[in-house]
């Protein structure tokens, strides 16, 4: 009889500790970005602020790339191309941001990836996607200064100087 106490007290803390661990990587880390009408975004002239609608967005202080956001754009010019956009995937419950997708009208030229703050941490950029019709996507992605130096090679031309670990 002890012993199945035992399996059962095991089996249901391994349960638990593993619900516990889903439910902080999909909800628990993300807190919800407050609404916006306003985008600073980097422009050959320095940073810019743009007008937007229908904000929302969520962020995490446990990494720099959780951040996504998707509003609308009222105009788009003068911006800076980014030319490596990766679109990272957003929690299911996030249902606005679909990075597939997004991925997909990037390649196919039916959208057009800018950067919005580069280096806003050693190692990553903020970037976003337009669509014609205004439609914007936000996310932070590595660049490659960030790749090349968590990946242990040595940082290519013109990368600040990494962190002190």
């Amino acid at each position: 009889m002890t012993g199945r106490i035992v399996v059962v007290v095991l089996v249901l803390a391994g349960v638990l500790s593993g619900g516990a661990m889903y439910y902080f990587q999909v909800w628990g880390l993300y807190d919800p970005l407050p609404p916006t009408d306003r985008l600073t975004v980097a422009t050959p002239d320095g940073p810019a602020d743009l007008a937007v609608t229908d904000f929302r967005g969520i962020d995490s202080d446990s990494s720099p790339l959780r951040r996504r956001a998707c509003f609308r754009l009222h105009a788009a010019e003068g911006l800076i191309e980014h030319p490596a956009p990766e679109p990272l995937n957003a929690p299911r419950w996030f249902d606005c941001f679909d990075a597939a997708a997004i991925g997909g009208d990037l390649a196919q030229g039916r959208a057009t990836a800018y950067l919005v703050e580069g280096d806003f941490a050693w190692g990553f950029d903020r970037v976003m996607a337009v669509y014609p019709d205004g439609a914007a996507y936000l996310w932070n992605q590595m660049n490659t200064c960030g790749r090349a130096h968590f990946d242990g090679r040595d940082l290519p031309p013109g990368c600040p100087p990494a962190p002190e670990s």
